[in-house]
């Protein structure tokens, strides 16, 4: 029978005093207190909502409700869970801002208002709204408990999702949550919410591939509850005689984590995994976590490169534990490996609501740690960004895989995958990272722009005389190093900086044909049918020298603004590279530089790139002056590969084989990595053999496929190759073959 509309509401009173009680076991104030506040909130919120309801029928208020109790697993605040009960309060009702300010005060009424501003976020597809974005990471940074209430209230929209209508919006609101939200919850190292959320986009995105995984899940049901008991004395009767306290749990990955698992590695049945099935073991001390190790090692066997000391060296949000794969321990699951976690008690707290030990409750209200470092990173990000650079930047600073490296000191110091000496510069010190000249590495003299691996000792060697260079742009990976390169560029001698771009524009119209530049800037006073004043023309000649635009697309727009083009030039006609027309003659072969066509350019004199059908390379001066070299010319070795830049013949674009032999130390491991590097980087293989030379070494051959136009891409392939097999690659050999 269905419940009238009051009686639901009975219901969800009697859920709100079970939200109370909860409330008032974790937080040490007076409990009458505790009350007061949290129903004042509740009856406002029902007041608002009165009569209004869900698409299940049900009264809206059960909503905020229903969130509310999600949010308490992180022993929120007592302002947190008002503005939980309210959130939705500004955004869809008659109540303003200015109202619940008044009740209930500043700080909830700007959680309530973050919330709302988050209701403006949406996602399609990969065409994500970039303004909303960064509105919903401004209102995270400036507090973080906002996106505390957004994954709870996401985590139950999510729930009853499907009593929506539209399949298209379950879909679009599934694939948001998975984008977004559930990224955010494993940054936070908030790990049920992230998964009950994964959980919920599975079921609608993918519902035959869970129903079938449900279904294989529950066919090992009774084998997992054998193992489960078996496994668990097992380590129970080890641990009982070394005399140290100790808590062991057993755990299984949730069916998400099982099938994205399964995905990667091309599994097509979930007890084919090695960490399915896993047994955390809570201890007293670090000194217990080690010990508890040797025993289960001195054991059991292990699996080779299964062992993670997250102790020694913690995840990037702090995650600490140490974790081993053993096998054989269990007579009826010989064959079975299982996942040993051993922490300690504090450590598990803090995996288990990571972001929730940053509360200090002290009063009624309580203090909540705004310095947590992501956070704070976050906070420059959207700060500092430029729109178009937002999405990129998260992904590489907020989301991707990070790594820890070491002072000298033995500090850690946390930054995304990929980051250079430079980029730890500028994390420890402005000052550092303006001035760095040598970077040593475990000791070692380690280049500027080569990356950092996990666990690297990182010291660096200033010299004040030392300047940041425009190319560090390049290849520099936090946005902090890179804003504090542009600042110091914009900064220093910034006269200097136009006179240089200046020059650098007027050799590009000088080559061209075209008269250079006059004291007024005359030539530049309209580029994008806009009347530029003498600081913004000035201003596009530093963004010359610093990178910020490049020469050519700079005299493209120039040029375009006159009506003017630029073609190249017939030599019988003219000696210098190119000439400025208004007309629309023929032309003879164009040379497409970095995917630029009608760049000015010379060519080499030694090997007069142009006039040959071989392959041809372009290579960037300091000055911004283009050279077009074979690839093969003798030149090229004594250049900074840095400068190199694709060209081609425009409509003679040919497919180029790179056959690639690696002399390689035999392990299992490479081919995957050589695998995963060319799947990342998009290059396809034509080709692949290998040659058994001896027991310890194998010669693999792999022929790759690539456009002309992508040509340097092979570079870069064997230079992350060679980082990533480190010693394991003895040596290689790279043969280029011309297709047509």
């Amino acid at each position: 029978m269905e419940l009238s509309y009051q009686q639901h509401i009975d219901k969800i009173d009697a859920q709100v005093d079970d939200i109370i009680s909860r409330v008032e076991s974790y937080m040490w104030i007076d409990d009458s207190l505790v009350k007061e506040q949290l129903s004042q909130a509740y009856e406002f919120a029902k007041q608002a909502h009165k009569w209004v309801t869900r698409l299940s029928w049900e009264p809206y208020i059960s909503h905020p409700v229903a969130a509310t109790q999600i949010l308490l697993s992180l022993n929120p605040d007592i302002p947190t869970i008002q503005a939980c009960f309210l959130h939705d309060v500004i955004e869809d009702t008659d109540f303003t801002y200015d109202d619940i300010s008044e009740i209930f005060g500043k700080e909830v009424a700007d959680l309530c208002n973050g919330m709302s501003k988050l209701e403006k976020v949406k996602y399609r597809w990969e065409d994500r709204a970039i303004w909303s974005l960064r509105k919903m990471f401004i209102a995270m940074a400036d507090d973080i408990r906002v996106i505390f209430i957004k994954l709870s209230d996401r985590q139950h929209n999510m729930q009853t999702l499907m009593s929506h209508p539209n399949p298209e919006k379950r879909e679009r609101i599934a694939l948001e949550t998975l984008n977004i939200y559930a990224p955010i919850a494993w940054r936070l190292w908030l790990y049920n919410l992230k998964s009950s959320l994964e959980e919920e986009c599975f079921a609608v995105l993918h519902p035959q591939e869970q129903k079938k995984l449900l279904a294989e899940l529950a066919s090992l049901s009774d084998t997992r509850k054998e193992f489960q008991n078996s496994a668990v004395l097992e380590i129970q009767k080890l641990l009982e005689g070394i005399d140290i306290a100790h808590k062991v749990d057993f755990r299984i990955k949730s069916p998400y984590s099982i099938y994205k698992k399964m995905q990667r590695k091309g599994i097509e049945h979930p007890q084919d995994l090695y960490d399915i099935y896993g047994i955390r073991i809570v201890v007293p001390t670090v000194a217990d976590c080690y010990r508890v190790l040797w025993e289960i090692h001195s054991a059991w066997h292990t699996l080779p490169y299964r062992f993670k000391d997250y102790i020694a060296l913690p995840k990037p949000n702090w995650y600490q534990s140490l974790h081993t794969t053993i096998v054989g321990f269990l007579k009826n699951f010989t064959k079975q490996p299982t996942e040993l976690q051993i922490r300690t008690q504090e450590m598990h707290k803090r995996a288990e609501i990571w972001v929730a030990a940053h509360f200090e409750y002290k009063e009624s209200w309580s203090k909540i740690a705004t310095e947590i470092d992501w956070v704070s990173d976050l906070k420059e990000l959207v700060n500092n960004v430029g729109n178009n650079d937002l999405i990129s930047s998260l992904k590489i600073d907020t989301f991707k895989n990070r790594i820890f490296v070491f002072t000298p000191n033995g500090d850690l110091i946390n930054l995304p995958t990929g980051s250079t000496p430079i980029d730890f510069a500028y994390h420890v010190h402005t000052d550092l990272g303006d001035h760095i000249t040598i970077a040593k590495v475990n000791w070692a003299v380690h280049p500027l722009d080569k990356e950092l691996k996990n666990g690297d000792v990182v010291e660096v060697i200033i010299d004040k005389k030392r300047k940041p260079s425009p190319f560090w742009l390049w290849y520099v990976k936090t946005i902090k190093a890179k804003n504090n390169i542009k600042a110091f560029l914009r900064k220093w001698d910034k006269e200097t900086h136009r006179d240089r771009g200046k020059e650098i524009i007027n050799k590009y119209l000088e080559k061209a044909g075209h008269p250079i530049l006059d004291k007024d800037l005359t030539v530049m006073k309209i580029i994008d049918d806009r009347e530029l004043n003498m600081e913004d023309r000035l201003q596009l000649l530093e963004q010359v020298w610093n990178f910020s635009i490049t020469p050519p697309s700079l005299i493209r727009r120039i040029l375009k603004s006159q009506n003017i083009h630029y073609i190249k030039s017939d030599k019988s006609k003219d000696t210098d590279e190119g000439k400025i027309t208004s007309n629309n003659n023929d032309t003879k072969k164009e040379i497409i530089i970095w995917w630029e066509e009608n760049l000015p350019y010379k060519t080499c004199n030694l090997c007069h790139g142009e006039d040959s059908s071989e392959p041809i390379v372009s290579h960037i001066n300091s000055r911004g002056h283009f050279t077009i070299h074979k690839r093969n010319c003798s030149v090229l070795k004594w250049v900074n590969k840095d400068r190199l830049m694709n060209a081609y013949v425009k409509w003679e674009e040919a497919l180029t084989l790179f056959r690639i032999s690696m002399t390689l130390e035999n392990k299992i491991w490479m081919m995957k990595a050589i695998s995963e590097t060319l799947f990342a980087m998009e290059i396809n293989i034509d080709e692949l053999h290998t040659n058994k030379i001896s027991k310890n070494k194998t010669i693999l051959t792999i022929a790759l496929e690539v456009n002309d136009y992508e040509y340097l891409i092979i570079d870069r392939f064997i230079e992350r190759v060679s980082f990533i097999l480190w010693e394991s690659m003895i040596d290689y050999k790279l043969e280029e073959i011309r297709c047509q």
